[in-house]
């Protein structure tokens, strides 16, 4: 069995959201066991005192920020609730825009103050009521928010530390910003322009063909005589008493083990009879 309990979504849950939440809810999406709730950004108090007390999501997990630039409410804040007793977790959206302030959740859970700050500080978002609103993770003198879309990726202002001033240095950078058009291509299908510095590329030449590899010719194994067998002395004489021997090619220098055959004798001519003789 697995160690982690299973998470699912509870039976009636959802009518049971709704009914609690009344007018302050405007969207309700179900995907992925987990349940995300849109609600009023002014109602958002009230909302996470209902979720707490009445539906039992005791925890508040996490913060998160999210930038649309092309939405009118260009921010988008999400809370993560989780209930221990239920095993169930659902999430919290409320939209801002940059004028606008969101309602600070620090009367309800502690701990909402350093996740506002991280918020505050990624996005620029202001959440009215947080008593200690101040940068966390970037420095006090820096410019901007580095979690927006339109931030440049070299920053607004450099800095580094000056032995001579004992002190950290403030400049404003002069990096000129050339790639922020992003064209969202495939990096292997590669881009219909010419990066800075590619214009002088020259591609190699492609190398030649190699040749193609030579027939291997095979030479067929023969044996021509007993003693080529390895069959070892009692072999190749059982071999040599059964065995016939080989014709003679024509031209070809009888063998040493052969015996030649004998020559014809000659044929003496006899003298012809004549009449005078008996």
């Amino acid at each position: 069995m697995h160690p982690a309990p299973k998470i699912a979504t509870l039976d009636g849950i959802i009518e049971e959201l709704t009914a609690a939440l009344g007018a302050s809810l405007i969207g309700l999406v179900d995907a992925n066991d987990e349940i995300g709730l849109t609600v009023q950004c002014d109602a958002l108090p009230q909302v996470m005192t209902t979720l707490r007390d009445s539906c039992g999501y005791q925890q508040l997990m996490e913060i998160a920020g999210v930038d649309y630039p092309d939405r009118a409410e260009r921010f988008e804040v999400v809370y993560c609730l989780l209930s221990l007793t239920r095993n169930h977790r659902v999430r919290v959206h409320v939209s801002a825009s940059e004028d606008d302030t969101v309602p600070s959740l620090t009367d309800i859970w502690p701990v909402a103050g350093w996740l506002e700050r991280e918020v505050f500080d990624m996005y620029g978002v202001v959440f009215a009521g947080n008593r200690d609103l101040r940068r966390i993770l970037t420095d006090y003198g820096f410019k901007g928010h580095p979690q927006r879309k339109d931030f440049p990726l070299t920053g607004h202002v450099e800095m580094w530390y000056s032995e001579e001033e004992k002190r950290v240095v403030y400049k404003p950078v002069k990096l000129a910003q050339d790639f922020r058009s992003f064209d969202f291509m495939s990096p292997w299908e590669g881009a219909e322009y010419i990066l800075p510095g590619d214009e002088k590329y020259v591609a190699p030449a492609p190398p030649p063909p190699a040749p193609p590899p030579a027939a291997k010719v095979e030479t067929p194994k023969t044996t021509d005589t007993p003693a080529q067998t390895g069959a070892g002395g009692p072999a190749n004489a059982d071999a040599a008493k059964t065995s016939k021997p080989r014709a003679a090619k024509p031209g070809a220098a009888p063998k040493a083990s052969q015996t030649p055959e004998p020559a014809p004798k000659p044929v003496r001519a006899r003298k012809p009879k004549t009449g005078g003789e008996a």
